[in-house]
This record gives structure tokens, sequence and C-alpha cells, in this order.
């Protein structure tokens, strides 16, 4: 694609995003990338600046403290569409500044938001069938372990049985570790095959900042992810408001960090003042559904200026 098709590529998808929204009356907000607090996440690093001589800020890797912060005062529902920013992600779906939507619905229930954001996909995917399955189903169809059942000497046996090239030390590995190279090797390249694979159930240790409920004989994370073709589109979650509990899923993240960050004590008195309304959250990755749009592999043929090309 050539540059000026890919800016009216983009231009195009930026007003027909905006348009679904205020169809929906969702207030759009200008959350700052610049952020005192980084928001936590195991498995994403954030970018530090330097504000004055003596003051270190963040990128945001998400808005998502930003706008909970803007929910409790009253704001109703509300969409960001703008850039993140997110350490060490370069790779052919991977750049460290990319453009995300996200947007929260106050009173949704968590399959009405699941349905809103297959939607939302659909303006750039088309209408692909949709199908739900559960995160222990997925494991089970397509790398033949049970999370819940085998043990690490099981799944570590499941990996090396095909054919993984594994280093000295992952016998010492946590079993979560082991579920989550499971997942992007052998899960993963599986889902939305010419469909919408809606991931739900997870189990209760990868709730984020999703609330827990039981569900038959034990407890899964209402949280949901959305694939295409294997590509991760979208990760939403019927929201939890407890900030107690909150501080205590941030404090057991930040023990799997060698470098802890600090909290985001201003996200967590918002949610103190109990004014947090029951609402369902969810981020979409703008820059990968143009690549399913335009049947693209690579992310930097969708983005103006890719990190790692030659012309930024």
């Amino acid at each position: 694609m050539d540059k000026a098709t890919l800016l009216r590529s983009r231009a195009d998808a930026l007003a027909a995003a905006r348009n679904f929204f205020a169809k929906r009356k969702i207030t759009e907000v200008d959350c700052g990338a610049l952020v005192h607090s980084p928001p936590l996440d195991a498995n994403i690093d954030v970018m530090s600046v330097s504000v004055s001589d003596r003051e270190i800020g963040y990128l945001h890797t998400s808005p998502e403290y930003a706008m909970k912060r803007l929910l409790t005062e009253g704001s109703g529902d509300i969409y960001f569409l703008g850039h993140v920013y997110r350490k060490g992600e370069i790779g052919p779906r991977h750049n460290p500044e990319f453009t995300m939507a996200e947007w929260y619905r106050i009173g949704f229930h968590f399959f009405q938001m699941i349905e809103e954001t297959c939607d939302f996909i659909a303006l750039f995917a088309g209408n692909l069938p949709r199908r739900i399955l559960s995160y222990q189903d997925a494991f089970h169809t397509y790398a033949h372990v049970d999370i819940e059942r085998d043990s690490q000497e099981e799944l570590l046996a499941a990996v090396a049985h095909r054919g993984v090239d594994l280093p000295r030390e992952a016998a010492s590995w946590k079993k979560e570790t082991l579920i989550h190279l499971i997942l992007t090797h052998f899960v993963e390249p599986h889902l939305g095959r010419n469909e919408m694979t809606i991931l739900i159930d997870y189990p209760p240790e990868e709730a984020a900042l999703a609330c827990v409920v039981e569900k038959g004989d034990g407890l899964v994370a209402e949280r949901f992810e959305i694939y295409i073709n294997g590509l991760e589109l979208a990760n939403g979650y019927h929201e939890l408001a407890d900030a107690n509990e909150l501080r205590k899923r941030f404090n057991k993240l930040n023990e799997k960090r060698q470098e802890p960050y600090t909290l985001d004590e201003r996200f967590l008195q918002a949610l103190e003042t109990n004014r947090f309304p029951p609402c369902c959250g969810v981020s979409v990755g703008f820059d990968r559904m143009l690549m399913i749009q335009h049947k693209l592999s690579q992310i930097s043929q969708v983005i103006p200026f890719s990190w790692k090309s030659s012309n930024i």
C-alpha cells in the first residue's frame, strides 16, 4: 500500500470509528499520554521520561486508569481513540507506539460488551461468524492439555513433545509461564480462522482488572479476548470496582516484576469513593484491525511511520 492510500485508509477508519461511538452517544475523552504512575501489568513494560531534573513520568500503556477516574466523576459512557506506548514491543505485530480504541459502557452486562465489540471490529473485518470458546476448552482443543488438572511436569512434557526447544531453566518455570507459552505457541494461532473467536472464562489468576464470579464448580474471570486469524484484537472486562482487591492484585503483580512499579494512588482513591459505576470496558488494537482489513501481515504496513521503518 502506497503512502497516500495508507493515509486515506487510516483517516477513513478513524472517522468510521468515531461515527460508531457517536451513534451510541459515547463521549470521546482526550486522556494525556504522560502519567505520574505506570499502569501495572506483569507482561507489559512502561517507558519512563524525565519531566524535570527531579521528576520521572511515564507514557501510558493504556488510558484505563484515567478513564476510570473520569467514570467516578460522572462522565457517563466514554471512549478514547489515540496513541499508547509499550516498551520493547517491536515486531511484525507490535510497535512501541500504536493506536488504541478503548471504551466503557455503564450498566452493560458482559455479553452485551462482547457483542458491541464484535460489531465495532466488523466495521473493518466484515461480518464474520462469531464463536465463543472458553479458555479451558481452547487448551483442550488445540493443545490437548488440561490447564486445571495437569501438573507442571505434564505441561512441560506436552511442550517438549511438540518440538519446542526449551532452555535448561524451563524445568523450574512456574506453571503459569508454561500455560502462557502454550497459549501463544499452540492455541492462539488456531483462533479466529475465518471467524471471530471470542475467548472467555479466564482462570481467576488471569483476571487482571476483571470481576471473578462463580461458574459451574469453580471461579472464572469475566474477561474476554477476540481473535481473527490468530491475531488478538480486543481485551475486555466486566470491570472490578473493589479498590482493596485491586490493590492486592497490583501488589501480587509487582512481586513478579524485577523492578516493582509504584501504585497509582489517584486511581485507587477514586475507586474508594464508591462512585465507580457498574460497567464493562474493552480496548481494541486499531492498527491490528487495519492489518485484518487490508490482509497485511506487518503492523508497519498500516502505520505511517513505524519504529522499524527507515523514514521515521
